[in-house]
């Protein structure tokens, strides 16, 4: 068997690039269906849906304060690489509504593709050693100093933001959200496992 080899800096570049654009492209599906999804992303679509800026400038902003706690947690490559992940994801957002048009007839439909499309950009991320920064960031934290699980805080704050659209959204909306969210988890559950890969 080969030894290992780790991803070059080129791998981490493309990895990243593609999963970044992936889940622009999966962002513009759930906001053309009026959806929205959980974790810092979710919070995003959330405050852009009540405040009227764009997704791509509140995505950005909101993440802002979690890269210090990520730099001294997770390291300097980690936090260098989920900044760069948010920051296409940012950009390609606020120009992709203008070069791609995206009206979903059926909500239910916009959800599971929302949940496949990002749910693939993702694993490109996570595979890169990198991650969409916030809520995922401070779960990791107080999973290490006071072993809450990250699972169960990151539900906990997925409850309570899908509680909160329920007073924006209307219900049969935050249901189908629902669906998406579960699509992408799955997505995400299945296949990112680290014993399935070599290269690091």
């Amino acid at each position: 068997m080969e030894n290992p080899t780790r991803h070059t800096a080129f791998d981490d570049a493309q990895g990243l690039a593609f999963g970044a654009v992936m889940c622009a492209f999966g962002v513009l599906i759930l906001t053309g269906a009026g959806l929205v999804t959980g974790q810092t992303a979710g919070l995003a679509v959330l405050l852009s849906y009540i405040t009227g800026y764009s997704f791509g400038v509140v995505f950005f902003v909101i993440n802002l304060p979690f890269y210090a706690l990520a730099w001294f947690r997770l390291g300097a490559a980690f936090t260098l690489k989920t900044f760069a992940s948010v920051a296409v994801i940012s950009a390609v957002s606020l120009v992709i509504g203008d070069l791609v048009t995206v009206s979903p007839a059926n909500p239910a439909v916009a959800a599971i593709l929302f949940g496949m499309v990002s749910g693939a950009g993702l694993l490109a991320i996570f595979r890169h050693r990198a991650s969409l920064g916030g809520v995922g960031i401070v779960a990791y934290d107080l999973q290490e100093r006071l072993g809450w699980r990250a699972g169960w805080v990151q539900l906990g704050f997925d409850l309570v933001l899908f509680a909160v659209a329920l007073l924006v959204l209307p219900a049969t909306l935050v249901l189908w959200s629902l669906l998406g969210a579960a699509v992408l988890n799955a997505i995400i559950a299945i296949n990112h496992r680290g014993d399935r890969y070599i290269a690091t």
